[in-house]
């Protein structure tokens, strides 16, 4: 049982050094990871080796420090791709976007995480700042988390003001997604949300809709 212990240990290490070095950026020491962690410095020199050697961490010469590897970007498209909704229920997403005028999401429960899966988005009407696809959103804190997460009924849309950013609002509807479940979201001005509320809450309520039939397979909104 020794043996695992250890491997676990040392696994943990490792990420907790990822992480260290994504938090402080390009030239991060050894000595200030371990700092940093409270980690022993030979620990952390071992666990730098192996991230090294795999591609997760580079060394930066320049700077005598540490940054972040190719293999952590390859992760994170890696996520967005499995995430990424299909070509039809993009379409669904594109549609609301046109026609309400709003940025429009979707979300998909991962495990215990809300994580955004695609944002339909323009110039005209960006998504805020904070929405990055295969990142998790705030359960609590997102129209998308709450219907998810929250006690609202299936069919009943969401509000939140103020939502990601200070002056947005955003309404969403939880759905079934294929392979289990997700919400589809509009964000808006909050400045916009009182004006617009029955639209955006009708809109998202017919979107999800869809969504879900398409989850559901061809047919099965047959009587």
């Amino acid at each position: 049982m020794a043996p695992a212990r250890n491997t676990g240990s040392s696994t943990t290490r490792a990420l907790r050094v990822v992480e260290a070095v994504a938090a402080a950026g390009d030239g991060v020491t050894p000595k200030a990871i371990a700092r940093r962690l409270g980690i022993p410095l030979p620990s952390v020199y071992r666990a730098i080796g192996t991230l090294v050697e795999a591609g997760y961490l580079v060394r930066l010469h320049d700077v005598r420090g540490y940054g972040l590897g190719r293999r952590v970007a390859q992760l994170h498209r890696s996520l967005a791709e499995q995430v990424r909704p299909s070509a039809p229920v993009r379409a669904v997403l594109h549609d609301v976007h046109v026609r309400v005028g709003a940025a429009a999401y979707l979300a998909v429960l991962r495990d215990a995480d809300v994580v955004l899966a695609h944002v339909d988005d323009c110039g005209e009407h960006p998504r805020p700042g904070p929405m990055h696809v295969g990142e998790a959103l705030a359960p609590h804190g997102t129209a998308a988390g709450r219907a998810l997460l929250g006690d609202a009924r299936p069919d009943e849309p969401v509000v939140v003001v103020e939502e990601f950013e200070p002056g947005t609002a955003g309404v969403a509807a939880a759905v079934r997604v294929e392979g289990g479940r997700g919400a589809l979201g509009v964000s808006v001005p909050g400045a916009e949300l009182g004006a617009r509320r029955s639209e955006l809450e009708r809109a998202v309520r017919e979107a999800a809709a869809r969504i879900g039939e398409l989850a559901a397979g061809p047919g099965a909104a047959a009587p």
